[in-house]
């Protein structure tokens, strides 16, 4: 949800004390359109940008649309000053939502043509400040959230097993975890991978890994589940790129996590143009 307070931060970053630039009067419409093709996301934020300022949004695509360049993305009417206040901010919240969403997308339509069932989801490798636009940008480009924040499931790491033990750590929270909480363990060789499993780990991460020994790992995690008569859930990350998913799809993973489609991604190209 996109708050007041996010708005007027926004805002204030860029108008500033003193806006001479944008003292213009009278009334007019705007249009936010798109210079090359994509998906669009992000929309709500601008359309809430332009709103709290008084301008109305008369028309917009949906988030998840696929644009092509040339293509008006979003309208507006109202006064005139206020909708260029309101231009660069609510042009850069969408440029950067729509390029997540668009590389999103990418990985998604490039892994499905290698796995049917095998999710595309992002990390909490995001701008702070920003989670939330571009969380739903991911959704938008036909991707899953994974964690939204460290409240939706544990994930036990490499510092956690240093400190702990791989065992313990798995039972230290499992104990004060709630019922409908899940527990993620990192492991980076295949010993680690099993005795995740082992440990009673309803997702275990296969971190760092090439996509052969990713391929190797999954079957032997899958193996030691059946085994415990139990269902694992197995994810590929680290470093993975749209090029790599491919092979990481034709795994045998259920989830191929990428930090770079939040962190990484170019901004999809958008211009504000008024008048008619």
């Amino acid at each position: 949800m996109i708050t007041d307070a996010d708005v007027e931060r926004w805002l204030r970053e860029d108008v500033g004390h003193h806006d001479v630039t944008n003292d213009v009067s009278g009334e007019t419409t705007g249009r936010l359109v798109a210079k090359e093709a994509g998906v669009a996301a992000g929309l709500a934020a601008a359309e809430a940008v332009f709103g709290y300022l008084g301008v109305d949004v008369t028309e917009r695509v949906d988030d998840g649309d696929r644009v092509a360049a040339g293509d008006v993305v979003l309208r507006t009417s109202g006064a005139a000053r206020e909708t260029l206040r309101a231009e660069r901010v609510a042009v850069n919240v969408a440029g950067h939502a729509s390029g997540v969403a668009t590389k999103t997308r990418r990985a998604v339509d490039t892994a499905r043509e290698f796995s049917d069932d095998v999710a595309i989801v992002a990390t909490r490798k995001t701008t702070p400040g920003l989670r939330g636009v571009e969380k739903r940008a991911v959704v938008a480009g036909g991707g899953d959230t994974h964690r939204l924040d460290l409240s939706h499931m544990v994930m036990v790491k490499d510092n956690h097993v240093a400190e702990m033990g791989l065992e313990d750590a798995v039972a230290h929270f499992r104990e004060r975890a709630s019922f409908a909480t899940k527990i993620e363990v990192e492991a980076e060789t295949r010993e680690e991978a099993v005795r995740a499993v082992d440990a009673g780990a309803d997702v275990v991460l296969l971190d760092n890994m090439d996509p052969e020994t990713t391929a190797s790992v999954a079957a032997a995690v899958r193996d030691a589940a059946v085994a415990g008569g139990r269902e694992v859930v197995v994810e590929a990350s680290g470093g993975i790129t749209v090029g790599d998913v491919p092979a990481y799809a034709d795994a045998g993973v259920d989830v191929v996590s990428m930090g770079s489609l939040t962190h990484s991604a170019r901004s999809l190209d958008y211009s504000f143009r008024t008048g008619d």
